[in-house]
């Protein structure tokens, strides 16, 4: 048995409740690495996922940020990211939330990203489109670098010989301007939504981008790793994502050396 759209939409809202309901208050805050943390709020909204899925769907597999892989049925498996944006959130920023994808076989079939802080569900059905509280949403038509407000993030370590430093410096010369919201679905469903234009990042996991990469897919995006590979979700995970037009030549300015990453700063000066 599959799960509906409409399931995985509830879901991800009843997750958000959680989040909002903790949002601004004092939280326990572990670390789990230098900068990457987890507070309780993370393990109330995974176990409720967890909790509500395995009533439903006792054989899928659950892949998971916190609990890591719940063993199942691995051509019916769920992505499931509880509190994306945790630094945001523990800090009383609000800008984070709720990630949810189903996947049959190789293929992502269903998505939901829940905002509860703006109310914004976002989510996809393969085949379908995109939507955006039932509205349908697209990916931007811009086709200019110089026009793209362009979003990344950074991994936990930036100790890591690609820490992605390289990459924004040779793209803050060529766009119009770049942002770092701290949350990796937000970033990726607003490209969906066409609010960005672009988007890339190093050093992510699945479940990063199971949910937004199918919402970026259906509404007209394209989507590779940093090598050009379509088959993206798998290890080492990183994605470039943008409209068409645009997708070729933020990959061509990723891959720039750095002679013409110096020619590009004497035309250009980057955005605010």
């Amino acid at each position: 048995m599959q799960p509906s759209l409409e399931f995985i939409i509830d879901l991800s809202k009843k997750a958000g409740s959680i989040l909002k309901e903790g949002y601004g208050k004092q939280h326990q805050v572990r670390h789990k690495g230098r900068t990457d943390l987890v507070t309780e709020i993370d393990h109330q909204s995974e176990d409720m996922l967890v909790s509500r899925i395995r009533s439903e769907f006792p054989d899928h597999m659950i892949v998971t940020e916190e609990s890591g892989l719940l063993e199942g049925d691995r051509e019916q498996r769920w992505y499931i990211d509880p509190l994306d944006g945790t630094l945001n959130y523990a800090k009383g920023m609000p800008i984070f939330c709720v990630s949810i994808a189903y996947a049959c076989g190789n293929q992502m079939q269903l998505a939901a990203a829940y905002d509860p802080m703006m109310d914004e569900c976002f989510y996809a059905a393969r085949g379908q489109g995109a939507w955006l509280n039932g509205e349908r949403i697209h990916v931007s038509d811009t086709s200019e670098l110089i026009d793209a407000m362009l979003v990344t993030g950074f991994p936990n370590d930036l100790d890591q010989v690609n820490n992605n430093l390289d990459y924004f410096l040779r793209v803050i010369y060529e766009s119009q301007t770049l942002r770092r919201l701290g949350s990796a679905v937000l970033d990726q469903v607003y490209v969906a939504a066409g609010r960005l234009d672009g988007y890339w990042e190093v050093g992510v996991n699945s479940w990063d981008i199971a949910a937004g990469t199918l919402i970026i897919e259906e509404a007209g995006g394209l989507i590779t790793t940093m090598q050009g590979d379509a088959d993206y979700m798998k290890p080492p995970y990183d994605i470039i994502a943008a409209n068409p037009l645009l997708h070729p030549k933020l990959f061509a300015t990723l891959h720039a050396n750095a002679k013409d990453r110096q020619n590009s700063a004497e035309v250009y000066s980057p955005g605010g």
